[in-house]
């Protein structure tokens, strides 16, 4: 029952990831076509167009979930490509807290720089 619901997750984590990677696509690379979250004329990467994304708020929560839905789906993935190796109980587990806590680890350091960013955004 729990892989079940693991797996559950991991399908909808890859939907979230497919539809926030196309939205930044379209704000990122479709710039010509579609000119969305670009107050400022120029390229998506110049500096006023990058200062006004990173001092929103939306797109500090978009960047924490995308990266929170890509090292779930990524290391859930992963674990499930190790566990078809038949490997033993002890190091099953052994995987799934090295897991865990890198996983974790990887997004407090995700999430302190999304929020850094956008709380270094507001004095600019």
């Amino acid at each position: 029952m729990r892989d079940q619901a693991l797996w559950t997750w991991h399908l909808g984590a890859a939907v979230i990831i497919c539809v926030l990677l196309g939205l930044h696509m379209t704000i990122m690379h479709l710039d010509e076509v579609v000119r969305i979250f670009s107050p400022a004329p120029g390229e998506e990467i110049d500096w006023a167009n990058v200062t006004a994304r990173a001092q929103s708020v939306g797109f500090m929560v978009i960047y924490v979930l995308m990266l929170a839905a890509a090292l779930f789906h990524g290391l859930y993935g992963l674990r499930s490509i190790l566990f078809e190796l038949n490997p033993g109980r002890t190091l099953k587990q052994g995987i799934t807290v090295a897991f865990l806590l890198g996983g974790f680890g990887l997004f407090a350091l995700g999430a302190w720089a999304a929020v850094a960013t956008y709380q270094n955004a507001q004095v600019l």
